[in-house]
């Protein structure tokens, strides 16, 4: 199993299938999964395959169809705008005081992040940012179609942030489930996104040093654990003019998991070594895909790496440790890889 930086003191558990893919095909660039699914980790043939067209409205992890309506483009690019907005809003407020940053992670961190960037808006929206949500789809729509339907709908002009905005002005219950799963779609990922990275740092990498900055620590994080272990594009005739071992009707599953951990691109590839970052750039590394490809990078960068390296200098100058009694990090099956849950507590004084 690859480990933290602390193999003595903490070891990092991945599922089955995940620790399958990296003992068999950690190094390899193309491999077979399924009778219909091609697996990529090469960052070369990963790039040519990246760079060959756009990704489908399917494919695009968080603007899909909604309720079986289509995200443009221009519609997901003005979301995306909209809450850039309310996280720069945020961060430019003074942080709140004495915040309580103990307990199970990333929950606790998610907490945080919901109320400092959505605090003012209604509760029927904020209640969209429940991590039980994602125990199935069904409670999701079942939470949607309830608050869609429920008198008292938020009013435009009200003081809830530009996200919230958007809602307000949703006309009809129709209009109101959409705008709903549209500010799931946009505020969640934030939240979910940074308190998981920062869970996996500190997982991965604490007590850091004093000298080392956030940033690197942060990059290191997405190295080992990224959020989005995966990238899917499905059969596309531009592909097996890419490489022969590309069936025409083949899907693909690009790995950042696996190129991440390639030794050809990485000394030390399984040791978290934030101090890597001294001398690497994390937009022109080879294989480095934590916010996907050159050529259509991630909506969300712009605000993860400042909210991730906000709450883990709010972590690191609060005194807070991983509690030495855990020596187990557990990381399941999920579209968001992340170790499951660490617990941070007091440091103990020393007597």
């Amino acid at each position: 199993m690859p480990m933290s930086s602390l193999p003595r003191v903490r070891s990092t558990v991945f599922a089955p299938r995940l620790a399958a893919l990296i003992n068999d095909h950690t190094g390899k660039d193309v491999f077979r999964l399924e009778p219909d699914t091609v697996g990529i980790a090469g960052h070369e043939v990963a790039d040519r395959i990246l760079a060959a067209r756009r990704a489908t409205e399917t494919e695009r992890p968080t603007f899909k169809p909604l309720h079986g309506r289509s995200i443009s483009r221009t519609e997901a690019s003005a979301v995306t705008r909209t809450i850039g907005n309310d996280v720069r809003e945020a961060l430019g407020n003074p942080l709140p005081e004495d915040v309580d940053l103990s307990g199970p992670w990333p929950l606790t961190g998610h907490r945080f992040l919901s109320d400092l960037i959505l605090g003012r808006d209604p509760y029927r929206l904020r209640m969209l940012m429940s991590r039980n949500l994602e125990l199935t789809p069904k409670l999701t729509w079942s939470v949607i179609a309830l608050g869609a339907a429920l008198p008292g709908w938020p009013r435009p002009g009200d003081d809830h942030t530009a996200l919230a905005e958007r809602a307000a002005q949703a006309v009809g219950y129709q209009e109101r489930r959409y705008a709903m799963g549209m500010y799931r779609r946009a505020a969640a990922p934030v939240c979910f996104t940074i308190s998981t990275l920062v869970a996996n740092a500190l997982w991965l990498g604490a007590p850091f040093d004093d000298s080392t900055p956030n940033r690197h620590i942060i990059h290191e994080s997405l190295r080992l654990l990224p959020p989005s272990w995966n990238i899917l594009r499905n059969a596309s005739p531009e592909y097996p003019a890419i490489d022969g071992r590309i069936g025409e009707k083949d899907d693909l599953l690009l790995l950042p998991l696996l190129s991440h951990r390639d030794p050809a691109l990485w000394e030390d590839p399984d040791a978290f070594r934030p101090d890597r970052w001294n001398e690497i750039d994390p937009d022109t590394a080879p294989g480095y895909l934590p916010f996907g490809h050159s050529s259509e990078r991630c909506w969300g960068r712009y605000m993860v790496i400042p909210l991730a390296e906000l709450l883990l200098d709010l972590v690191r100058g609060s005194g807070l440790v991983v509690d030495p009694d855990q020596r187990v990090g557990r990381v399941p099956l999920l579209g968001l890889l992340g170790v499951e849950e660490i617990r941070l507590i007091k440091a103990a004084r020393p007597s």
